[in-house]
């Protein structure tokens, strides 16, 4: 059994739930999906241009694990531009 998910501080949101290319029918795209962690971590390190450091400490996780969330982040839309796939993101209730 692994260890349970800590639970991460996440304060911004994406404006709209789905972004894919124009014309084509969301049937027809392949769908991939952001998590509201990465979106996050993407938001504080690229938009708001801050140290990997300072963003993990906003989010309350190691540098470490701020970094996998870019990291995976950065790929998933790098695919979805690249290869012409719908980003499918969430918004958070709280």
């Amino acid at each position: 059994m692994g260890r349970p998910k800590i639970p991460r501080i996440i304060c911004g949101q994406p404006a709209d739930s789905c972004f894919k290319p124009n014309g084509i029918p969301m049937s027809q795209l392949e769908q991939v999906p952001l998590n509201p962690d990465e979106f996050e971590a993407l938001r504080l390190v690229d938009l708001l241009g801050m140290q990997q450091q300072q963003a993990a400490i906003e989010m309350q996780v190691s540098r470490q694990t701020l970094a996998n969330l870019v990291k995976s982040g950065r790929k998933k839309l790098v695919d979805c531009l690249t290869h012409g796939k719908a980003l499918i993101t969430s918004k958070i209730s709280q």
